[in-house]
Parts: structure tokens; C-alpha cells; sequence
């Protein structure tokens, strides 16, 4: 598979963030999040060449098995996907960022996990759309579950998490988003700092950007349709 499109395409997502930005009234960094989810590790080696240090993975085999392949790479692995107990013990030191922590037995593995290397860097994963088949904590546990979090040494809370509903309706993306970043405001005035909004994907990041993300999780529109 070809990657040849991959610098004019991050140069059209990066003048879109722009415009979102500008429209949404931010100035701070966003970054992207290259997702290759079903593409080879050869992606992964254009994404870094084209200057994009962040790399995204759902799964955890895939991931591990493109760790093991790439070997050293000059990347940040997020992990964004969600995460089972039983795997925590194969993924604590070796992602940069785990996206996906929605609840307190897994807040509580990681910890353990994590107590005998560098304190692993998380976000708390919160459902805004209401979904009920989709992964992450009620809106009304945040902050709880980030209390959860703070306070166990051996982990570093970084921020949030969250998808929209699959929809083209911008309304219902700006509901969803918007809702994140009120949780955020409440976790806040609970006196916790939250660096990062993890939200925003291929078919809906300009509108996570005017709400604020700080992190989007892009790969479709960056790499083209995935390996069936």
C-alpha cells in the first residue's frame, strides 16, 4: 500500500484544524493523532516521516505485534481503543497514552500494573453521546472516577476521552463535544487540572476542534480506507 497522498492530505487536515480553531475561538496546540488501525507498520513509518509523532492503535495485539516489528521508532503510541483488565498487563509501559480508562477495577489494574515502572499517563474515558453500546463513564461519575485516579501514584491523569455519535448531523457532534468540555469545566472547579480533550475522528474532528480538543484521532483521512 502506497502512502504517497499522506503529506498533501495532513496539510489539508492541518488548515482545517486552523479554520475550526479560529471559528471555535482557541489558540492552543492540536494534535494530531495518526490512527492505523488496519494498515501495515510501513504507515506507521510515513506518518513519522511527514513529521507526525503520534501514533494511535485500537487493538492491543495489532499494536504489539507493530511494536515488535517497527522496534525502536522516534513515535508516541496512544492507545485509543478499549482496554480489557486482562490485557493490562501486556500494555503498561508501553504506550505513551492510554485513551480509554472508563471505570474503577480498571483504574485500580493499571495501578498495580503500572507501581514497578514509570507511572503510566491516562485519560478517562466519559460517554457523552448517551450511547448505550459504546465504552466510557456517565458523565455524572467524571469526577469520581477522577478522584479514582489522582489518587494512585502510579498513574498520571492527562484528561478525557470521548466519541460522538456516528452521524453527519453537526448538532448532535457539538452536543457530544460540548459535553465534554463541560465535564471538564466541573472537574476543574473540583480544583484537577485537565490538560487534554481526546475527541474528534475522520468524519467529525472540525467539529471536536470548535469545542476544544486539544487531541484527534484521525486515520481515514489521512491513510484512505483500511485493508479489509
Amino acid at each position: 500500500m502506497s502512502y504517497e497522498a499522506l503529506t498533501g492530505r495532513l496539510a489539508a487536515v492541518r488548515e482545517r484544524i486552523g479554520a475550526a480553531q479560529r471559528r471555535g475561538g482557541w489558540a492552543h496546540p492540536v494534535t494530531v493523532i495518526a490512527v492505523t488501525k488496519g494498515h501495515p507498520a510501513a504507515a506507521i513509518v510515513a506518518a513519522q516521516a511527514v513529521g507526525l509523532t503520534d501514533v494511535g492503535e485500537n487493538r492491543v495485539q495489532e499494536a504489539l505485534a507493530k511494536q515488535e516489528e517497527l522496534g525502536p521508532v522516534p513515535v508516541r503510541w496512544h492507545l485509543i481503543g478499549s482496554l480489557q483488565r486482562k490485557k493490562v498487563r501486556q500494555i503498561v509501559d508501553r504506550f505513551e497514552l492510554i485513551h480509554s480508562v472508563d471505570r474503577s477495577d480498571l483504574v485500580a489494574e493499571l495501578a498495580e500494573r503500572a507501581e514497578r515502572g514509570r507511572p503510566q499517563r491516562i485519560l478517562v474515558e466519559i460517554n457523552c453521546g448517551g450511547e448505550a453500546q459504546k465504552a466510557g463513564a456517565d458523565p455524572a461519575a467524571a469526577v469520581d472516577l477522577v478522584g479514582a485516579v489522582l489518587a494512585q501514584p502510579s498513574l498520571l491523569f492527562d484528561g478525557l476521552m470521548t466519541m460522538a455519535p456516528l452521524t453527519e448531523d453537526r448538532a448532535l457532534q457539538h452536543r457530544a463535544f460540548g459535553r465534554l468540555r463541560v465535564v471538564k469545566e466541573e472537574i476543574e472547579r473540583a480544583g484537577h487540572l485537565v490538560r487534554h480533550l481526546s475527541m474528534g475522528m475522520s468524519g467529525d474532528f472540525e467539529t471536536a476542534v470548535e469545542e476544544g480538543a486539544t487531541l484527534v484521532r484521525l486515520g481515514t483521512i489521512l491513510f484512505g480506507e483500511r485493508e479489509p
